[in-house]
């Protein structure tokens, strides 16, 4: 989804504290790991602003691709905002999807939650909105000792998820209002992303 991008801080705490769930998340912004290979499997989750195309295409295609991998925790996605809470992806999203042999993914859209910066160790967005979004909300948590997180330093790292495909700082651009290569054009994005993440995180010299 492309629209409604001015979203508050304010906002988006009110709506995480009001409505908590039971996913996680992890927050910082290097590539170093927030989960030892001889601690616990590392958490994933992926981040855009309504949770319909993007944020869980990255989460069907990372999944695929990191299949019964054990060094790996919980994968999920959610969105900045809550404009398709409870909704499929997008049409169009599965679409690609199945056209890829992936076709038995499901999701429901949610928004992001407090709880999540101390569930994941990478939280990954899709552009540099929905990162900087991530980190100020982060900022705001920690600040403000937010659903009990009584604590200095939340475990998951903010980062930005094409800095794992070979240039540092590309974006997934939103399809939502585009044509339907927008998505071919992400879904190669996203299998290149994840190999890059497998890569530098989980294949990376101890």
């Amino acid at each position: 989804m492309a629209a409604l991008h001015n979203l508050s801080t304010d906002s988006l705490l009110n709506h995480m504290t009001k409505h908590p769930q039971k996913h996680g998340v992890s927050a910082d912004g290097t590539i170093a790991k927030t989960s030892t290979a001889s601690s616990r499997p590392i958490s994933v989750l992926f981040v855009c602003l309504g949770n319909i195309c993007r944020s869980p295409m990255a989460d069907a295609v990372f999944r695929s691709l990191t299949a019964s991998d054990q060094r790996l925790g919980q994968i999920d996605s959610c969105g900045t905002g809550a404009y398709h809470e409870g909704d499929s992806p997008d049409p169009r999203t599965m679409s690609m999807l199945q056209d890829n042999g992936i076709v038995d993914y499901e999701h429901s859209a949610r928004k992001i939650q407090v709880a999540d910066f101390d569930t994941f160790d990478y939280i990954l967005g899709m552009d540099n909105e929905n990162v900087h979004d991530l980190l100020r909300l982060k900022t705001r948590v920690l600040k403000n000792k937010h659903a009990g997180l009584n604590k200095d330093k939340l475990s998951a790292k903010v980062m930005l998820f094409g800095d794992f495909g070979g240039k540092k700082g590309e974006q997934v651009a939103d399809p939502y209002y585009g044509e339907n290569n927008g998505f071919a054009v992400a879904y190669e994005q996203m299998e290149r992303f994840s190999t890059g993440f497998v890569s530098e995180v989980l294949d990376a010299p101890k």
